[in-house]
């Protein structure tokens, strides 16, 4: 209990800081699941998280969905209903499911930490004690994902577990099935941000490579670096060829 709090506190800093990726659901859900003796489950629900936040960042003031307390709060889920009479797929959907309000939960209580920050900031014009107030607002990110934390640990484990078990097998297997939908949300973000007529085609062949699997990892990696590698043949190629309708200007180009 006392290493879950641990994770807990630490992430929930990271989740602002943004330095160490220490809130990252496949670290968290992973070092929850070791602590808890169910390093596959953790594993599983981290995994599947990280692919719906792939795309998510924080941006200066705009912070993103808080994955790090739906990440705490899902995991520790996870862990009591792997105790009930309902088969492991089946929760981690449910609490894949469960991520998604949760992480806007966080939200809500990250603003009500900038706020209180913002007081913050007037006690330490007042004091001149910067490291001290400075302190203060970092562990109240850590506090955020606490409290939440020791209250769900603090529910009876068998109060949670008659819950799920009073839920349909029918919604179960429709949780199972859009768990696995959602995922392509984080892709579509990436593809979003990054996709253009010239990273089409890598992310085409790169997402059918990965349904091989007779490829390994390694062989994967050295096929990507291999079409990264053409790419940027072919860019600068494309670059030295390419003239525009000032010969002065690219007669000064070529001088440089």
């Amino acid at each position: 209990t006392i290493l879950v709090l641990l994770v807990a506190f630490v992430a929930g800093i990271e989740g602002i800081l943004d330095e160490f990726e220490f809130h990252q659901p496949i670290v968290v859900c992973t070092l929850i699941g070791l602590v808890t003796n169910h390093l596959t489950e953790g594993l599983l629900l981290g995994g599947s998280l990280q692919l719906i936040a792939l795309g998510w960042a924080n941006i200066g003031a705009a912070v993103a969905p808080d994955v790090c307390l739906a990440s705490v709060i899902s995991s520790i889920l996870m862990i009591h209903g792997l105790e009930s009479t309902i088969e492991a797929r089946f929760v981690i959907a449910f609490s894949i499911a469960l991520a998604i309000p949760l992480s806007l939960v966080g939200l809500s209580l990250t603003k009500v930490c900038r706020n209180l920050a913002i007081q913050l900031v007037h006690k330490m014009d007042e004091t001149k004690k910067v490291s001290y107030y400075q302190w203060i607002g970092i562990c109240m990110q850590g506090i955020r994902v606490l409290i939440p934390t020791i209250v769900l640990l603090l529910i009876p484990s068998s109060m949670i577990c008659s819950i799920l078990e009073m839920i349909p097998a029918s919604i179960y297997k429709g949780l199972l099935i859009g768990s696995g939908v959602v995922c392509v949300v984080g892709f579509a973000i990436v593809a979003n941000v990054l996709g253009s007529k010239f990273t089409y085609p890598f992310f085409m062949i790169g997402f059918g490579l990965a349904c091989m699997t007779s490829l390994s990892l390694i062989s994967l990696c050295f096929i990507g670096g291999g079409l990264v590698w053409l790419y940027m043949l072919l860019n600068a190629k494309e670059k030295s060829n390419k003239t525009s309708d000032d010969p002065l200007g690219d007669i000064l180009n070529d001088y440089e």
